[in-house]
């Protein structure tokens, strides 16, 4: 088998056949957690009906149920990977939360749902760390576009997956049993989970039998044996929840600085939330109920700057905490300039695409009055497709470009979102159906091709050892702006605006010149950071 020369005399053959092998099931791996995640998307109108559950009910599940606890776990799963075996950590991953798929499967009410949700979420929280961890390892540092190109396409596939198989087999079973007399009861939806959780179990044997690799072969700079990765990894867990955080700190004997830091950053939160939370009430004359919890009433500006505000709470916490864990780690990935630029601006272009894709289909059917059945075929044809082109082109482009230029595996970036902004305009200002797909093929071509550099480029900058830590910090940062504000904002400028989604959308790009901006000083500073990573590790205590 192929896996059998992927580590020979403790030495990984970079680039070899079985690295490929690797990256092909890491890549099903990330296929197979986008299905897990967005299958719940598709199946929500019959969900909805059977459990008589409302939009406010499926937000949670979709947002704070998953995003909060997929974000929250990255972050000590990431620190695992930076000390374990990563390939056990995917497997047992993947075999989780299929399992938690399946109990969806099985819900009766809102509360088993939620319950699968949120394991869906803590399972899945491993995958981009461990990943992208393990195939650094595997493949020479000039191949890293190449196979975080293969990591978007797994996105594309996942997502495209995800529309076809929850919508064929639940429509198939439903066909098929029309009298209510399936096996166990079993409704269409209760069925496409179940079959959307067998690839993963399958998977998971597959991983376990995948060598581990040396962590840090490809870069040349061998890492220590990690003495107690779980230790670290519940210090990490238990250093970024509210409450827990300051047992860390007086375990520690943090300055007082640091506990002022952190207490001041608690009371502005809180204040902002209560004062975004009133401000944005204003905007809307009726902000109806969105949870009922007792006789407590809940909106949903409410729900959406709590959860916004636990979620930057954590990222002070885990930050602060890593100050004090780990030194090194902390002015590599928090203070090196580089690593927070492109943070900043990943997270800024993030909020424009998951504003973007949450609202573009809805757009399509009210804009262009077509049925949601028509536009969810082709559009979920047209995103799957796009997403696979845009970043074989991105990946190779941006290797070749790395090895020419300083800083030049970025210039794709910089190309791919200087030119997005104007054929958006051109996307949601097309006055029929056919202009609107066409602007669309170019315009998603593009914005397919802005991430794989930023991937690697997020690789390059840390030690080998920190890739679990940073990869983890980066879908926290992601999930809070991104997920978190991006859908939020363009539909209460559509709200606000009469309902007219087009032009929420192209307002959320007032943001894409700060975005310009941040890519090109990144440019000219990164080559700098990069010259000087070790040293700078090295100052702050790391032992090479």
């Amino acid at each position: 088998m192929a896996a059998k020369d992927l580590n020979q005399a403790g030495v990984t053959k970079l680039g070899g056949r079985a690295a490929w092998y690797a990256l092909f099931l890491v890549t099903l791996t990330t296929a197979m957690s986008m299905v897990d995640r967005q299958i719940l998307a598709i199946l929500a109108p019959q969900i909805k009906a059977d459990l008589n559950i409302g939009d406010a009910e499926m937000g949670v599940l979709y947002g704070a149920v998953f995003g909060l606890f997929y974000s929250v776990f990255s972050l000590p799963l990431g620190r695992l990977a930076d000390g374990w075996v990563r390939t056990r950590l995917l497997s047992i991953s993947i075999f989780g939360w299929s399992v938690m798929t399946a109990i969806a499967g099985f819900a009766n009410g809102f509360g088993m749902l939620a319950l699968s949700r949120l394991g869906v979420g803590i399972g899945e929280a491993s995958t981009q760390p461990a990943g992208m961890s393990l195939l650094s390892d595997l493949f020479p540092k000039k191949q890293r576009g190449t196979i975080t190109a293969a990591m978007s396409i797994a996105v594309a596939l996942g997502i495209g997956g995800a529309l076809w198989l929850g919508g064929t087999v639940a429509d198939g079973w439903n066909a098929a049993y029309p009298d209510g007399d399936a096996p166990l009861g079993l409704k269409g939806w209760q069925a496409a989970f179940l079959v959307a959780a067998a690839p993963g179990i399958l998977l998971s044997f597959l991983l376990l039998r995948l060598p581990e690799p040396v962590r840090g072969a490809a870069d040349g700079v061998i890492a220590k044996p990690d003495p107690a990765p779980f230790r670290a990894s519940l210090d990490t867990l238990l250093g970024i929840l509210p409450g827990f955080a300051w047992l860390e700190f007086a375990r520690r004997k943090a300055p007082a600085k640091l506990w002022l830091i952190n207490i001041a950053a608690a009371i502005t939160i809180v204040a902002l939330a209560v004062f975004l939370t009133g401000w944005t009430n204003s905007l809307r004359e009726v902000n109806p109920v969105a949870l009922k919890i007792g006789s407590l009433e809940l909106t949903g500006n409410v729900l959406q700057w709590a959860i916004t505000g636990v979620g930057a709470y954590i990222v002070i916490c885990w930050m602060q905490s890593l100050f004090l864990r780990d030194k090194p780690a902390f002015a590599v990935i928090v203070k090196q300039p580089s690593t927070s630029i492109l943070i900043a601006l990943a997270a800024l272009q993030t909020v424009l695409n998951y504003g973007v894709m949450s609202w573009t289909a809805v757009y399509a059917i009210q804009h262009f009055n077509r049925t949601p059945a028509e536009i969810g075929l082709q559009f979920g044809a047209l995103i799957t497709s796009l997403g696979i082109i845009g970043p074989l082109i991105a990946g190779p482009v941006s290797d070749w470009t790395t090895q020419r230029f300083k800083g030049g595996r970025l210039y794709v970036t910089l190309v791919a979102l200087t030119i997005s902004p104007f054929l958006a305009i051109g996307v949601y200002t097309a006055q029929t159906i056919a202009g609107f797909y066409a602007w669309f093929v170019a315009y998603s071509l593009v914005l397919t091709m802005w991430l794989p550099p930023v991937y690697a480029a997020l690789i390059d900058l840390v030690m080998p050892r920190m890739r679990g830590m940073v990869m983890s910090y980066y879908i926290l940062m992601m999930t809070i702006t991104g997920m978190g504000l991006g859908p939020y904002a363009v539909g209460m400028m559509s709200d606000i605006n009469g309902g007219n989604l087009g032009e929420a959308i192209l307002k959320l790009y007032w943001i894409a010149p700060i975005i310009v901006v941040l890519i090109a000083v990144l440019i000219w500073r990164m080559p700098k950071d990069e010259a000087i990573l070790l040293e700078r590790a090295k100052a702050a205590g790391e032992a090479v």
